[in-house]
């Protein structure tokens, strides 16, 4: 069977509705999943996630600083305390179980912050000459570089290029990982653009979206065919 890959997406708490683009679910599609949409309350998490085969943390709002232990910073933008609890719960479970998890964006961030780790809440005015993250381009223009570090996961599945070009819509970014996790990619300012726990089976974020990118680039076509493989080799043993 092929895996059930559960996906985070927006809520809108005034609407009452969930929002994620459908680009997302393209990408695992193609690559063989399932798609399922994932929203609830913190509580529902460890349910969740003991059902599925694999996470896809989306992009999205901010993350709240209380998370990592800072004051709102006068930049900061709007934040979803539903989704935070959420999602923060999901990693964590999935942390603690070994389910195989592909963030993007927002996703990387809270994959960071589930693991103790901390972000920037806003670059341009925290990280001195901190270049343009939030492009000002179509989604699928590939605005800047980020250097592949060697031997890291992320350059095994991007075949082992130096350097990947792509998109850029945050102005939130990781400023220190947890104990353990290394850089897989940088911006030429040198802001962490990837990231791995290498004691996990499967945990890998990206800040830029590859979703976006998806199918014209040979790269973020790999991110998502390397995940949902991965799953599925989990689900099968799993059986």
């Amino acid at each position: 069977m092929p895996p059930l890959i559960g996906i985070s997406c927006s809520v809108d708490d005034e609407e009452k509705r969930l929002k994620l683009n459908s680009s997302y679910l393209q990408g695992i599609e193609e690559a063989g999943g399932v798609p399922v949409l994932l929203a609830g309350k913190e509580e529902t998490a460890r349910a969740v996630v003991a059902r599925v085969d694999g996470v896809l943390l989306s992009g999205g709002v901010d993350v709240d600083p209380r998370y990592f232990g800072e004051e709102p910073h006068q930049a900061l933008g709007e934040v979803s305390p539903a989704r935070d609890a959420f999602e923060l719960a999901l990693a964590k479970e999935a942390l603690r179980l070994g389910v195989p998890v592909f963030g993007i964006c927002r996703g990387a961030q809270v994959m960071a912050v589930a693991g103790g780790g901390s972000l920037y809440q806003d670059l341009p005015s925290q990280r001195a000459q901190s270049m343009q993250h939030y492009q000002r381009g179509p989604r699928s223009w590939q605005s800047h570089a980020v250097s592949v570090v060697e031997r890291t996961r992320l350059a095994a599945i991007c075949g082992g290029q130096a350097e990947l070009r792509v998109n850029s819509f945050h102005h939130q970014a990781v400023r220190s990982l947890p104990p353990g996790w290394v850089t897989a990619a940088t911006a030429p300012d040198g802001v962490i653009e990837a990231f791995e726990d290498p004691g996990h089976p499967y945990w890998l974020a990206v800040q830029w979206h590859p979703e976006a990118l998806y199918p014209q680039d040979s790269a973020a076509r790999a991110l998502f065919f390397a995940f949902v493989q991965f799953a599925q080799e989990v689900s099968s043993h799993a059986r």
